[in-house]
């Protein structure tokens, strides 16, 4: 039986307030082999993560992305408007160019992501307009391409309470506010969803109930500048890991269980890494996330 929160996931992709029944999401198999995908978006995405995905997923996964600092899609998408730090975070070959690269064709995945505060992408930057514009973008350049949402968190001292934002932002305002309408639109290619933010709720419930090894604390999971500063929102090499893992099971609709847990950075240094037993105990967690939210698309 659905719980609450699937129920409400499958009614976000109506209009804010609207009542009606829930949306049926076309059925997704798993992929015949190893994907090529193409990453947009920003700092949580980052270049150690995807450089993880590469590690946990099935030999010859390739990837490219496009990526800026606090980017929203807007600003990928419009030629005149500058992304911050755009030299310092796409170097070939990793990256291509997003529009070059969305339309082409050529991967099996596109994963986008907004900028956050997700409600200043939506009501400054139309961030609904640009998911749309780059979901169909993708959809034109291949019917076989599979449209992902990948879900991030707010900073940790947000207002509102971190857990609080991951738990209410999910439908309001990732599968309500920002792809709501290319859902509604796309009804036979609807974009399915990277749970990310979900998960990292999720661990960290279990990391502070004392459920998994070496981890106590949210704040383990983010990185800090180097004078030991507390950096509120992007994450360390356990965030990342923790990340990869959710982008790995939702596209390959693959059990993480059992993966590697000591990787590399995508500059080729070790990442710091979970304890086995903690790795194991995350793997867990990522999976059942993952098979339990129905815009995945993935079954249990």
């Amino acid at each position: 039986m659905i719980g609450r929160r699937g129920f409400l996931a499958l009614l976000s992709l109506l209009p804010l307030g609207a009542q009606a029944t829930p949306f049926a999401l076309p059925q997704l198999s798993p992929p015949a082999g190893p994907m090529q995908v193409f990453h947009l978006g920003h700092s949580l995405v980052g270049p150690d993560m995807p450089h993880m995905v590469h590690q946990l997923a099935p030999e010859g996964h390739r990837y490219n992305s496009q990526l800026g600092s606090g980017t929203p899609l807007q600003d990928h998408w419009e030629p005149d408007l500058d992304i911050l730090h755009f030299d310092q975070v796409n170097t070939p070959p990793v990256w291509r160019d997003a529009r070059e690269a969305v339309g082409s064709g050529d991967y099996d995945a596109v994963v986008l992501t907004e900028m956050v505060e997700l409600r200043d992408a939506l009501r400054y930057f139309k961030g609904a307009r640009y998911f749309r514009r780059w979901a169909d973008l993708a959809r034109d350049g291949a019917p076989e391409t599979r449209i992902y949402l990948y879900e991030t968190w707010h900073p940790l001292d947000t207002a509102d309470g971190w857990l609080s934002r991951i738990d209410n932002d999910l439908d309001q305002l990732w599968l309500g506010g920002l792809a709501g309408s290319d859902s509604r639109r796309n009804p036979k290619r609807p974009a399915y969803l990277i749970p990310a933010g979900q998960v990292m709720a999720a661990v960290v419930r279990a990391a502070e109930a004392g459920q998994i090894d070496g981890l106590t604390h949210r704040e383990d999971l983010f990185a800090r500048t180097d004078e030991g500063a507390l950096d509120q929102i992007h994450i360390n090499d356990l965030g990342a890991y923790i990340v990869a893992l959710t982008h790995v099971s939702t596209m390959y609709h693959r059990s993480p269980v059992g993966l590697p847990h000591q990787l590399q950075r995508a500059d080729s240094t070790p990442a710091d890494a979970f304890s086995a037993e903690g790795a194991r105990q995350v793997q867990d967690i990522v999976w059942q996330v993952v098979t339990s939210h129905p815009r995945t698309g993935v079954s249990p």
